[in-house]
């Protein structure tokens, strides 16, 4: 059970990376990020919209009152994450946009289990967690600076 929410984990992550390149490229190719965001997010908004409606219930929104309204911040965080990404990736590559994005994912991720925040079982982060992490930001490095480490020596 657990390899295949890996693998569709996998294939949300290749789902993103061209997602996020295919919005960096418009936002490129009209050379207004921001614009390119904005129509990407009105689209994501109807989809959300219709998805959402397809297993509305009633009351539904019920209990939305009793939810920490800090929480509900999470959708400007996404807005904005994507408006980040998208002015990125044209000036850093998806390469190195994305492995650097994947290691401050593992490194926040880990935080959030060890103290088991934001509804996370609590897995404590041990010395094999921590090597992967640097071998992460190692790797993150070694592909966000490549040109400058060769082209020094």
């Amino acid at each position: 059970m657990k390899a295949a929410f890996f693998a569709m984990t996998l294939g949300l992550g290749v789902v993103l990376a061209v997602h996020l390149a295919m919005n960096g490229k418009v936002g490129a190719a009209i050379d207004n990020p921001r614009v390119a965001n904005a129509v990407f997010w009105c689209i994501g908004a109807l989809t959300a919209v219709i998805v959402g409606l397809t297993g509305w219930q009633s009351g539904a929104l019920g209990q939305i009152a009793t939810v920490n309204p800090l929480l509900l911040t999470a959708g400007a965080m996404g807005a904005l994450l994507v408006f980040a990404i998208a002015a990125l990736i044209p000036q850093t590559g998806a390469a190195a946009l994305f492995i650097s994005l994947l290691a401050g994912q593992v490194i926040t991720a880990m935080v959030l289990s060890h103290y088991g925040w934001l509804g996370s079982p609590v897995e404590p982060i041990n010395i094999y967690k921590i090597i992967g992490v640097l071998l992460m930001i190692g790797g993150a490095i070694i592909v966000t600076f490549t040109e400058e480490i060769f082209r020094a020596t």
